[in-house]
Parts: structure tokens; sequence; C-alpha cells
């Protein structure tokens, strides 16, 4: 390992051979941390904190605390960070309480600067939020969501999959999958065509999207109705069906 003299290493942290680790760094009980990561310098990693593979952690980031819940009663909970995430400077990350009991960060994800996810997050794949994005408890967003910076999540919502959330918006509702979201009040401004080409989605499967969209966010229809109109008239194709399983399970209702 190449571990800075100034680290304090737990002696029951479990750290891969080839772990780097900067100066002034804590890492405390229980703490794994994965193949070919490197930590900065003056970082926290708290107890309960699985971390993956060729991960890399900055300067001053913070992760695996208290949740900030007052519900919290010192129950032994975990954070899990997936394989290839890069967290920035000064992010901090909560593990989770006994309502999920763990904090989940997926595999390949960007946290930057400030960033804050609360306990009980649960993020997929390929997510980025970008500077002093901060979410509340119990946040789920889907695999390659963008959320830009200062955006403030409410606890509860759900961000769907390929995604993005312009910067500076608040989010208290659902949003739907494929959507490009922002302006006062936050409303969904249309498909996220750009990322969906970026991705390589068909330009077949793009064009199904649109219908749908049209459907529920252009339309004089509500939710249910454009749901309805959804079923009856549009090929359900996956990424549809995605869609539909995505309504269906909001609690908050979505941004229209």
């Amino acid at each position: 390992m190449n571990i800075h003299p100034t680290a304090i290493i737990h002696k029951n942290a479990r750290l891969h051979y080839d772990v780097k680790v900067g100066p002034y760094t804590i890492i405390n009980d229980g703490v794994e941390i994965g193949e070919g990561t490197e930590v900065g310098s003056h970082v926290l990693i708290d107890s309960g904190t699985i971390i993956g593979r060729n991960c890399k952690i900055h300067h001053g980031a913070v992760l695996g605390t208290l949740p900030q819940d007052l519900k919290f009663e010192g129950e032994k909970t975990l954070l899990t960070i997936g394989d290839n995430t890069v967290i920035r400077e000064y992010a901090t990350i909560n593990r989770g309480t006994k309502w999920r009991g763990k904090t989940v960060i997926g595999e390949e994800c960007f946290i930057m600067i400030y960033a804050h996810v609360a306990h009980d997050c649960l993020l997929g794949n390929h997510v980025i939020l970008a500077n002093s994005a901060n979410l509340g408890g119990h946040v789920e967003i889907g695999d390659y969501a963008i959320i830009g910076g200062v955006v403030p999540v409410h606890q509860f919502v759900k961000i769907g999959a390929h995604s993005i959330v312009g910067g500076g918006f608040r989010v208290q509702k659902d949003v739907c999958p494929y959507a490009l979201v922002g302006g006062y009040p936050l409303k969904t401004m249309g498909l996220n065509i750009i990322g969906l080409k970026r991705r390589g989605f068909p330009e077949k499967t793009i064009e199904i999207l649109k219908q749908v969209f049209k459907l529920l966010f252009r339309s004089k229809l509500n939710t249910s109705q454009a749901v309805k109109r959804i079923k009856s008239e549009i090929k359900i194709i996956p990424e549809v069906q995605a869609i539909l399983d995505f309504i269906a399970k909001s609690d908050r209702g979505i941004i229209k």
C-alpha cells in the first residue's frame, strides 16, 4: 500500500494492497476499500463504508458518517460505493438508516464538489451530481441521470434513468425517465434527446419516446388519461414500459 505516514487507518479496516491514501486522511473501523482505489488528503471515511475498485476520492470528502435523521437510533448501517466512481472535493455522503439499511452509490458515478447525498439514497450507475447538488433522504436516481449544479432534491423523490435536471432548480416531484426538466416552476421541457443520442438509442426508439412525451407533457390530458392513451395507441417497447412502470410506482407524482 502507498499510505502517507500521517494517515490514520483503523486496524480493522480492510484495504486492498495497492490502495493509495493521502496525508491526514482518517479511515475508521470496518471500512473496506477495493483494488486500485485512490483516497486523497484530509478525507474521512467512517465505519460501515464499502468502496469498490478503481475509485477516486478527492481532498476533504466525508463518507459514511451518521445520517442526519432524528429517527436514527444508532443502528448498524452501510454506505456502498461502486467501482470506478469519482467523488470530488468536500462531497459528503451519509450512510443509511434502518429504513433501507444502506445508502448506495452505483458504478462509474461522478459526484462533484460540495454535493451531498443523504441517508438511504439509491443512485444507479453512471449518475452525475454537479457541484453543490443536494439530495434529501430516500432519493432514488436511475442510471445515467444528470443533476445540475446547486439543485436541491426533496426527500423521497425519484429521478428516472437517462433524465437531466437543469442547474439551480428545486426538484419536489418525480422526474420521468428520459426527461429534460427545468424552469420556474419546474416542468418537463421535453425529451433528453442529446443524452439519448450520445448513448446510442436508435432513432426509431427516440421517435416513439417523442410520441409518449407528447401525450404526457404536451397534451391537455392528465397523467392517468395520457397513460391510457399510451397503452392503447403506442407500441410498448421496453423504454415505454419503463416510463409506465415509473409512473405507476410514483408516490409524489411526476413533474409535468
